[in-house]
């Protein structure tokens, strides 16, 4: 039975011998792990007190990396909860879900993060009226920022009627007219030419969007867009 017992304890302790930091919840389960590097790894639970009339809040999650990923659930301090955020390469993506200190749905967001080890990326662009038909492809400048990108809802948060709808594209607000402020959306590479035709100066292209041409060649024209800065939302 000693044996046992030290067989288990040294399992424990060699366990707990790769993090830095740690901290033990009341069931036992072993959270905030921060590793040997100093990043912080796996379930997480932060406490923030009230302060300067700013309400207080628990958040619970995971981390990979010292970057958030996947769920996080953020509850007052009273245990109501407030947002469920998505995470990825540690901004948000994908859907989001905001509430008040009482309970009710706020509003629904959707958002997009885009892999950091990618340059470029290509993105489909849906028609308003119909979601499921494709109507045009562009490469997108990565820069590293959570993008708004898909349906936001906001609603009336006593009734739960829905109060209004926009959708985003790349954090450009879409309308059936296109895409707001489309205007400071430039190319990525360009072919400038001089009054002599004969005389044209071309501009390399980036590998991504040569391959991506080479792909779609023969095919519908295709918009060439950059990126722009998104924003993290307020609780």
């Amino acid at each position: 039975m000693r044996v046992i017992v030290l067989f288990y304890l040294l399992i424990s302790l060699n366990g707990f011998g790769q993090w830095k930091d740690y901290i033990i919840s009341a069931r036992g389960d072993t959270l905030n792990r921060v590793d040997m590097k100093g990043k912080k790894q796996g379930p997480w639970a932060i406490h923030v007190d009230e302060l300067r009339g700013e309400r207080g809040y628990e958040e619970e999650g995971y981390f990979e990396d010292d970057l958030r990923t996947g769920t996080w659930k953020r509850y007052s301090l009273e245990g109501v909860k407030i947002a469920e955020e998505n995470y990825r390469w540690g901004k948000l993506d994908g859907r989001q879900q905001y509430f008040t200190y009482n309970g009710g749905l706020i509003r629904i967001e959707n958002w997009r993060m885009m892999d950091p080890a990618n340059q470029y990326d290509t993105v489909p662009v849906y028609d308003l009226k119909d979601p499921t038909r494709e109507i045009d492809r562009v490469v997108v400048k990565n820069d590293g920022l959570a993008l708004k990108h898909g349906k936001w809802i906001y609603y009336d948060p006593m009734w739960g009627t829905e109060l209004k709808t926009e959708n985003y594209f790349m954090n450009k607000l879409q309308t059936d007219d296109g895409l707001m402020g489309d205007d400071d959306i430039k190319p990525l590479s360009i072919t400038s030419s001089k009054s002599d035709s004969s005389a044209k100066k071309t501009i390399v292209k980036p590998k991504e969007v040569l391959e991506f041409e080479k792909k779609n060649s023969g095919k519908k024209k295709i918009k060439v867009r950059d990126g722009s800065t998104g924003y993290k939302p307020e609780p």
